[in-house]
């Protein structure tokens, strides 16, 4: 975890007394810097709320502790997992405790009581994971599993998908440790009748019984009505005739009465197989219609699917995101499982006679059900905007209703959002009742329309006997409207609960009980536009209107940023490799916020604590393909840069690094004397240290002849010339600058490779550089003159048809993107982008053959390849296309999922080298360890054959030097490898 100097100096006394007593009582760090406060500002909701101080707990110890201390000092204390929380239940304004952190251990499994005992930190697929070897599961299962708490569970009620079949976390929660705010620490279970040991619900704690008995024939008749109740106090688990079971009631009381220190809850055994009914209907009320019919088969999950939000997932993931669909306006995706795998088919079969479904398939466990499952597990984030762009928020985000009911409701839900003039795309758990929208509620400027919708929304959902929540809660956002679904006696019951056990209000002020406003504390508001076009031109940010509150504003704190680095992964690999909120895309994207806001973070661009937020951001793009709400983390840094450095004096790694191409051609002139000069440590490391650069690096060495002298004899002035030579399918190939000065050879290997796939093959002449290190440390107007020079070169060819094929990833990402974001009033930035391929891409479409004639890669067969995909080229091209043309040809293909950690620049500069080998720790280094010998080590990223080399000692090749050193020689013979 990041430590950084405590900047208290906009603190009050009574602050900083808190944090000095805090850093005395616990062991875990307690951090009050402006950074930290302004990244737990927040969770996944609507609410900003700027706690005091926040406190990283290493154990029960440190939270007793912590509690005391809030007990004394008469401080709010709100308890936090990933903050994964949509109704603003982890945010506070006194001390914020994240469990998340150190305190996240799976202490035993019992597989012979299917009984897991957890801390409230422990990562639900942390626990799926120690549970699977026994046959095991926990039940509860929300989409964000990869990244949310046992302890958030335990706190809202979570349920998931599979809640149908496993229940919700109340019914899998077995016993709870827990003190609550009077400092009293106990275990809460059932009441026992018979056993040696006392009753551990209703009966052990002082007052309890009271409050049922005062309240007994409204927590009969009003409580526990449906299966996804989960508004206010679940006091229905205290019944006699239910066991006074009070670790059941204090599930889903969200921090309010009970800190919890640690759980033990139920496992379950999964099915052996699965299979998926996908069912199509016209519309979303016709697919809720059809729910109750199928229940009684028993289905493990059905989960509702608006069509309007797939095209979401194919507009931001590609078409190829999605698999083939029935036909229809919305769908269900109904799971059902059987001991095979022919039996789970048959079951699925069965089910879809009573869906009265108008078209259907079946899919079995596997690759196409897991991407079927990620839609819905994006659902949060790609909600976030609606079908025409414009940006949609929680706050209504999850009501239930009887599954009889869910059709009626969602027509009439339908005409409500008409009325007040807003739209959604609604999908979730519907087998269970249970609807997730987000709205495009107009919170930047009129959020007085906030108020209105919820109060007639609240009405609408009591009226159809339904619950405000279904599994998040009512945090900030519901809570008040709690009377409009309770009588007065309930609401008096949930608050004399409450007072049984925090009669000071210490724990998670101001929700369920004595409610915040529902539009209290808006933090969209509380941003002011800024609009870039009113400062000197930087990213265009054309997907929002070139403001960027708007743009860091996609972040809404899904979180998949933070998803378990067991998971593997792209995004985002500072966090994968430090677990600290600073390092997190949502953990940046909150700093901006902040700035956007300026009452926290206050020096705009140059504010200290942005730009250390950004500095462990390695500008891998990975968050604008990952992350499900289309954060471009990179470009933002980029922007944050360029503004905060413009007419200062910048950081000399950027003059190093981030013109590197302008000193690779300067040594280009004279290669063998400044690499022999480079190879004396002694100069070597002045460079290095001068250069703003870590002294454990290397220097890679220049070529001695750059490609573009080796390629004379295709080098083409004029597009006109190009069509008088060519006899066959003409091609470009694009010499960027690193392939040019640092491996020629891959060059070499490329017209190879494309010449024996019958294309003449041409080398532009002059200087094509895309500007990539520039965009990566903020240089933005140096940037676009290369870009400028690039496109003086490459439209031409590009006007004419000619298929332009880049080498380096990065800088080919930087032609199929960042040109239209930095150059998008110049129409060649669209055409080039059009006409830019990678070699895989090219080889797959090969345009211009006839295709009775297509040329067929030479035979992989035997070879074993170990492919590190560039993060760039994930973000962009993908690279499905390379792994097929290498699994087509033979190749035994092992592909990595995560960053190298060099990222270009990043892992070279002074500071980050801990972090970039940390990051190559997460996949490439052990899978270079673990790594047949005869195994082929294959990235056509330059930076990621650099890390390979300096960390393992690994020489990497690019895809064309692994078909080149497979074709046949002149005397028909294969060639060798070429690296």
């Amino acid at each position: 975890m990041t430590t950084t100097a405590p900047r208290t100096s906009n603190l009050d006394n009574a602050t900083t007394d808190l944090v000095h007593r805090l850093r005395k009582a616990v062991g875990g760090p307690v951090e009050d810097s402006t950074l930290r406060r302004a990244e737990y500002s927040t969770d996944a909701s609507n609410y900003r709320v700027v706690p005091q101080v926040v406190v990283f707990p290493n154990d029960t110890d440190d939270v007793l502790a912590a509690v005391e201390v809030a007990k004394e000092s008469s401080v709010p204390l709100t308890m936090r997992g990933a903050g994964t929380s949509v109704a603003g239940n982890a945010v506070g304004p006194g001390i914020v405790l994240d469990t998340s952190l150190s305190f996240n251990r799976v202490l035993d499994i019992d597989p012979a009581s299917r009984t897991a005992l957890v801390q409230p930190g422990v990562i639900l697929d942390d626990l799926q994971a120690a549970a699977a070897p026994h046959g095991l599961r926990f039940g509860p299962d929300p989409s964000t599993h990869a990244r949310c708490t046992l302890g958030g569970m335990i706190g809202n009620n979570a349920c998931g998908s599979h809640a149908i079949s496993y229940g919700r976390t109340a019914d899998n929660v077995i016993e709870l440790d827990i003190v609550d705010g009077l400092g009293r620490r106990f275990t809460a279970g059932a009441d026992r009748v018979g056993e040696d040991r006392p009753g551990r619900g209703v009966s052990s704690v002082p007052g309890l019984q009271e409050v049922v008995t005062a309240h007994l024939g409204t927590i009969r008749t009003e409580l526990g009505r449906i299966v996804r109740q989960v508004s206010g106090y679940s006091l229905d688990h205290l019944l006699p005739e239910r066991g006074g079971n009070l670790a059941k009631a204090l599930v889903g009381t969200e921090g309010t009465c009970a800190v919890v220190l640690g759980a033990t809850v139920r496992l379950v055994e999964p099915p052996a197989a699965r299979a998926i009914a996908v069912l199509g209907y016209a519309g979303m009320s016709e697919a809720a219609d059809a729910v109750p019919g199928m229940l009684g088969h028993h289905p493990l999950a059905v989960e509702g699917i608006d069509a309007r939000l797939v095209d979401v997932v194919r507009r931001h993931k590609g078409p190829h995101a999605v698999p083939e669909l029935p036909r229809g306006g919305g769908w269900l995706f109904v799971e059902v499982g059987g001991a095979t795998t022919e039996e789970a088919h048959a079951a699925a079969l069965a089910l879809a006679r009573d869906a009265g479904t108008q078209d259907l398939i079946v899919v079995a466990d596997g690759p196409v059900a897991s991407r079927l499952w990620r839609i819905r597990e994006d659902g949060a984030g790609l909600a976030g905007r609606t079908a025409d762009g414009r940006q949609a928020w929680p706050g209504w985000e999850d009501a239930a209703v009887p599954p009889e009911r869910l059709g009626a409701y969602l027509r009439e839900f339908d005409a409500l959002m008409k009325q007040h003039g807003i739209d959604g795309l609604p999908f979730g758990h519907f087998g269970d009742g249970c609807v997730h929208v987000r709205l495009d509620l107009p919170l930047a400027d009129r959020p007085q329309r906030l108020r209105p919708f919820l109060l007639d929304a609240a009405d609408l959902v009591a009226r159809h006997g339904g619950s405000l929540s279904g599994e998040h809660g009512d945090g900030r956002a519901r809570s008040e409207l709690l009377p409009r679904m309770y009588s007065p006696d309930a609401v008096a019951a949930f608050a004399a609960f409450k007072n049984v056990f925090d009669p000071h209000d210490i724990l998670n002020p101001g929700v369920i009980v004595r409610p915040d406003p529902v539009d209290a504390s808006l933090r969209r508001p509380a941003a002011k536009p800024f609009p870039l076009s009113a400062r000197p031109a930087g990213i265009a940010l054309r997907e929002d209107e070139g403001d960027l509150t708007r743009a860091v504003h996609r972040c809404v704190g899904v979180s998949k940023c933070r998803a378990d680095s067991s998971a593997g992964g792209f995004m985002c690999p500072s966090f994968r490799a430090t677990r600290d909120e600073t390092h997190s895309t949502r953990g940046r994207a909150r700093v901006l916020q902040e700035m956007t806001n300026g009452s926290l973070v206050t020096n705009g661009f140059r504010s200290p604590e942005l730009l250390e937020s950004l500095d462990l951001c390695l500008s891998c793009k990975a968050c604008s393909a990952d992350c499900p709400a289309g954060v471009d983390m990179a470009a933002y840094k980029s922007e944050v840069l360029n503004q905060a450095y413009r007419g200062r004096l910048r950081p000399m790694n950027h003059y190093a690094l981030g013109q590197l191409p302008r000193w690779a051609r300067l040594a280009g002139i004279a290669p063998r004397l400044v690499n022999a000069l480079l190879s004396v440590p002694a100069l070597r490391n002045a460079v290095l240290s001068v250069g703003g650069m870590d002294r454990r690096r290397g220097i890679p060495a220049f070529a001695t002849i750059p490609l573009r002298r080796t390629t004379i004899d295709r080098r083409l002035a004029a597009v006109t010339h190009a069509a008088a030579v060519r006899s066959k399918p003409a091609v470009v190939l694009w010499s960027d600058s690193f392939t040019d000065a640092f491996a020629p050879q891959v060059g070499a290997a490329m017209i190879r490779v494309l010449e024996a796939a019958g294309y003449q093959v041409f080398v532009p002449s002059g200087s094509a550089c895309c500007g990539l290190t520039w965009i990566s440390t903020g240089q933005l107007d140096g940037a676009r003159a290369r870009l400028r020079g690039t496109l003086d070169l490459l439209a031409p060819f590009a006007e004419a048809g000619i298929p332009i094929i880049g080498i380096e990833p990065s800088c080919t990402a930087v032609l199929r993107h960042d040109v239209g974001e930095l150059l998008p009033d110049d129409p060649r930035s669209a055409q080039v982008a059009a006409a830019v391929r990678t070699l895989a891409e090219f080889l797959v479409e090969q345009p211009g053959q006839d295709p009775a004639d297509r040329w067929q890669p030479p035979s992989l067969d035997g070879v074993t390849v170990i492919a590190q995909p560039h993060c760039h080229q994930h973000a962009v091209m993908g690279f499905d296309t390379d792994a097929a043309l290498l699994t087509g040809a033979g190749a035994q293909v092992k592909t990595l999922s995560g960053c190298c950690g060099l990222a270009g620049n990043f892992g070279m500069e002074k500071g980050h080298y801990a972090v970039s080998v940390a990051v190559a720790e997460l996949g490439l280094l052990p899978a270079l360890r673990e790594a047949p010998p005869e195994a082929v080590f294959l990235a056509d990223g330059f930076s990621c054959r650099t890390q390979a080399e300096q960390l393992a000692g690994t020489q990497g090749i690019h895809l064309a030097e692994l078909l080149a050193s497979h074709l046949p020689g002149p005397d028909g013979a294969q060639t060798p490898p070429t690296a």
